[in-house]
C-alpha cells in the first residue's frame, strides 16, 4: 500500500489543477453579481487561468528538468494555495483577475510534475495501474467541476469554489514532502527565457483572438491578434532551433510517431471543449438549475473513471495503436450521439452519448501518457509532461474558443448552435482516431516507458515502428 501513496499526492494536486478550469463556468453569474462585473471582465476571469496555463507549461517541464519534479510540484502547490485564498478575499473583479492569472502560474506547475512524478515514480505493470488511475482523476475532475460549482456556489457563495482550495494544497503539500523522493538536479541548463516569451505570445494571441471572434467576428482586432500569433510561431520555431537548451526541441516534430501521438492528446480534448457549451445549453436551453445541470453530465464522468481503473489495470504492453484509435473513435461516436439526439430537448436524451464518450475519454487517457512518455528517453520526463500538457491546454483552450465561434455565430436556435458544436466534435475525434491507426507505431512489445530509469531497453523507443520512433 505504501508505493501507492506517492500516486495519492500526485492525483490530489491534479484534481485541484483541473477542477479549477471547469468549476466556474457555473459561479460567474453570481461573480458578476457581487462584484458588479461586466461580461467582458467575467470572460478574462475564466479565460485568465487557462492562457496562463497554455503559455507556462512548456517552461514548467523546462523547471523539472534543472530543478527535480518534488521541488516544483510543492512550489506550485503553494503559488496555488496563496493565489486561491486571494480569489476567495477578492474585494473586486479586477483583483479576482490578477490572482486567477497567479493561480494559473501554480496550475501549470502542478500539472506538468504531476505527470512527470508519475512516470519516474512507477515502471511496468504498475506505470499502467498509476496511468489509468491518473487518467481517472483527470476525467472525474473535469467533468464533475460544474456540478460541485454549482452545489458550492449555491449553499455557500462563489468564494467556496476557491477557498475549498486551501484545506486541500496543506494536506496535499504535507503528503508530497513525506512520501515523493526529492529527487536530484537536472541537467541544470538555464531556462529559455526567449523562447518562454515567444510560446507565451504565441498562445495567448491565439487565444485572444478566438475568444474574441465569438464576440466581435472577424474583426480588425482579432486580424492582428492572429498575425501577431503566426508570427509569435515563427519567431519560437527559429529560437528553439538555434538554442542550446530550447523549451521544446522541435525536431521531434520531424517525427511522424511523436507528431502523430501529440495531434492525438489535442484530439482529446474535443470532448472537454464541447461539455462547456452542453452545460451552457442544459442552463440557459433547458432552464436546469447549477446542480442538476451539472448531474446530467455526471455519465460522462462515471464512465470515464471506471474506464480508466479498468484499461490501466491491463494496459502493459498493449498497442497504443489499438488503444488510442479505439478511444478516440469511441469519443467521436459519442459526440455524434449527443448531437443526434440532444434535439429531444431533455437532459436524459444526452446521458448514451455522454457515457459511450466518457469511455473513449477512459481508454485514451492511460494509452496516450504511456505513448508520450515513450517517446522522449527517461532523463527527458520534464519536456514529456511539458509537451504533453501543453498540447492538451492549448487543444481544451483554443477548442472552446474555436466551439464558442460556433455556438455564438452558427444560427438563431442554441439548439442548432449546440448540434454544430457536438458535430465539430465528433468530427475531430474520428480524424483523430484515423490518424493515431495510421501512424502510431504498434511495437508489438513493452512500451519504452517501462524500462528502467537512465537507459533505453534495446529495440525500443529509438526504431521504426515504436512510439517515439521515426516511424
Amino acid at each position: 500500500m505504501r508505493k501507492w501513496w506517492p500516486l495519492v499526492a500526485v492525483c490530489l494536486g491534479t484534481f485541484m489543477f483541473l477542477l479549477d478550469t471547469t468549476v466556474l463556468s457555473v459561479a460567474l453569474p453570481r461573480i458578476g453579481t457581487d462584484l458588479s462585473a461586466s461580461l467582458p471582465a467575467l470572460e478574462w476571469v475564466a479565460n485568465i487561468y487557462t492562457l496562463v496555463l497554455a503559455a507556462l507549461m512548456l517552461t514548467a517541464g523546462t523547471l523539472v528538468d534543472r530543478f527535480g519534479a518534488r521541488t516544483v510540484y510543492v512550489a506550485g502547490l503553494a503559488v496555488f494555495g496563496l493565489a486561491s485564498l486571494a480569489c476567495g478575499l477578492a474585494p473586486g473583479v479586477g483583483v479576482l483577475v490578477a490572482a486567477r492569472g497567479v493561480q494559473g502560474v501554480g496550475g501549470a506547475a502542478m500539472a506538468v510534475t504531476a505527470f512527470a512524478l508519475t512516470g519516474s515514480v512507477y515502471r511496468g505493470p504498475d506505470m499502467g495501474r498509476a496511468m489509468g488511475v491518473f487518467a481517472a482523476v483527470t476525467g472525474l475532475a473535469a467533468a464533475a467541476g460544474p456540478m460541485l460549482g454549482g452545489i458550492l456556489t449555491q449553499c455557500l457563495g462563489w468564494q467556496a469554489v476557491f477557498l475549498l482550495n486551501l484545506p486541500l494544497v496543506a494536506v496535499t503539500a504535507a503528503l508530497s514532502l513525506r512520501v515523493l523522493e526529492p529527487g536530484g538536479r537536472g541537467t541544470g541548463k538555464r531556462v529559455d527565457l526567449p523562447g518562454v516569451l515567444a510560446f507565451a505570445v504565441c498562445a495567448g494571441s491565439l487565444t485572444y483572438a478566438l475568444t474574441l471572434a465569438g464576440e466581435e467576428g472577424p474583426t480588425h482586432r482579432v486580424q492582428a491578434l492572429l498575425v501577431t500569433g503566426a508570427v509569435a510561431v515563427v519567431v519560437f520555431v527559429r529560437l528553439e532551433l538555434r538554442g542550446d537548451a530550447p523549451l521544446l526541441d522541435v525536431r521531434l516534430f520531424c517525427r511522424a510517431s511523436f507528431s502523430a501521438v501529440m495531434m492525438c492528446v489535442v484530439a482529446s480534448t474535443a470532448a472537454f471543449a464541447a461539455l462547456v457549451h452542453t452545460s451552457v445549453w442544459l442552463q440557459s436551453g433547458l432552464g436546469l438549475g447549477p446542480v442538476r445541470a451539472g448531474l446530467a453530465l455526471m455519465p460522462l464522468a462515471l464512465a470515464s473513471f471506471v474506464t480508466s481503473l479498468a484499461c490501466g489495470r491491463g494496459l502493459h504492453g498493449k498497442s497504443p495503436r489499438l488503444v488510442l484509435g479505439t478511444g478516440l473513435l469511441l469519443c467521436g461516436i459519442g459526440s455524434a450521439l449527443e448531437a443526434a439526439s440532444h434535439t429531444d430537448a431533455s437532459a436524459g436524451s444526452l446521458a448514451a452519448g455522454l457515457a459511450v464518450t466518457g469511455i473513449g475519454v477512459g481508454l485514451t487517457a492511460p494509452a496516450m501518457g504511456a505513448a508520450v512518455f515513450a517517446a522522449l528517453p527517461p532523463e527527458r520526463t520534464g519536456m514529456a509532461a511539458g509537451a504533453m500538457t501543453t498540447f492538451r491546454q492549448l487543444g481544451q483552450t483554443l477548442g472552446v474558443a474555436v466551439f464558442g465561434v460556433l455556438f455564438q455565430h452558427g444560427g438563431a436556435s442554441m439548439s442548432h448552435r449546440l448540434d454544430l458544436v457536438l458535430t465539430a466534435a465528433a468530427a475531430v475525434g474520428i480524424a483523430g482516431s484515423a490518424l493515431a491507426y495510421a501512424f502510431v507505431p504498434d511495437p508489438g512489445r513493452e512500451p519504452a516507458a517501462a524500462a528502467p530509469a537512465g537507459r533505453e531497453p534495446a529495440g525500443s523507443g529509438r526504431e521504426a515502428g515504436t512510439v517515439g520512433g521515426d516511424g
